[in-house]
């Protein structure tokens, strides 16, 4: 290992895996706050945003009065990088995770609960309803 790797998170990355690193988080959280204006400008209240939880964060969480939707945000080069970015294991996650988000905020309870997906690329974003399900 080089004497000049930082650990983040538990992980060893060499400075330009951190810088790398870095640049991904600042583009997903511009991602993030993105969706999240696309959302209010819906009606949608924003009930969290990069909401931790012991299964995993949830990107965002918007209601109105019908419908709650968890939503998994993905920002790469190209529309299709961004849909190929949400795993089979992302998806259990998010899933997961919206179940403890719900046992801790019961006030979130709506008659329709929604998981969808916002692709963000260079020139738009993509919005995906009811893009994961569970049984």
């Amino acid at each position: 290992m080089n004497q000049n790797a930082v650990s983040l998170n538990g992980e060893f990355l060499e400075p330009l895996s951190l810088a790398k690193h870095r640049a991904a988080e600042i583009l997903g959280r511009n991602a993030e706050d993105e969706v999240a204006l696309h959302w209010r400008r819906k009606g949608f209240g924003i009930l969290a945003q990069r909401l931790r939880t012991g299964a995993g964060e949830i990107d965002l969480v918007v209601a109105n009065a019908e419908v709650l939707v968890f939503v998994e945000v993905k920002a790469r080069k190209t529309m299709a990088e961004a849909a190929y970015a949400v795993s089979p294991r992302q998806q259990a996650r998010l899933l997961e995770a919206a179940g403890v988000a719900l046992a801790a905020h019961e006030g979130w309870e709506r008659p329709c609960t929604r998981f969808d997906v916002a692709l963000v690329y260079p020139g738009g974003v993509s919005h995906i309803e009811d893009a994961i399900r569970y049984n």
